[in-house]
């Protein structure tokens, strides 16, 4: 499947517009290819109890499960500024329980794999692969 980075990248900013970051002012946006190839956005949404707000990342795969699943094949991430940023470990992992096998991410060093950015990761597929026996 090809991946048109700068339509992603816009997806991406456009989702920025749902952000509610009051307490950070740090507005998060996202966006990833599907499988079948929709395209799922998610943005940060804060809350006055800090650790409970919910990453942009939680936003895209919330929206990814409410409109038929499906695997992550190809992911971008942007600041307010419109900057790509690197998505932190907790949603590194978060993206790999939702990803295809080799999925895509736009990184601040350039496009790498989710096994690049999350080595040795553990999730559905190795599950499988222990279940199997």
């Amino acid at each position: 499947m090809s991946v048109d980075w700068d339509v992603l990248r816009a997806k991406a900013n456009e989702a920025l517009g749902w952000s509610y970051s009051p307490y950070s002012n740090f507005p998060v946006g996202a966006a990833a290819l599907v499988d079948d190839g929709r395209i799922v956005q998610g943005a940060n949404v804060e809350n006055a109890s800090y650790g409970v707000g919910l990453c942009a990342e939680c936003g895209l795969v919330s929206n990814l499960a409410a409109t038929g699943g499906g695997k992550l094949v190809a992911f971008s991430c942007v600041d307010g500024h419109g900057n790509v940023l690197m998505p932190c470990g907790r949603c590194r992992q978060l993206l790999y329980e939702f990803s295809a096998p080799g999925m895509l991410l736009e990184t601040v060093s350039g496009i790498k794999t989710i096994d690049e950015v999350l080595p040795d990761a553990f999730g559905p597929r190795q599950l499988e692969e222990y279940s199997r026996g």
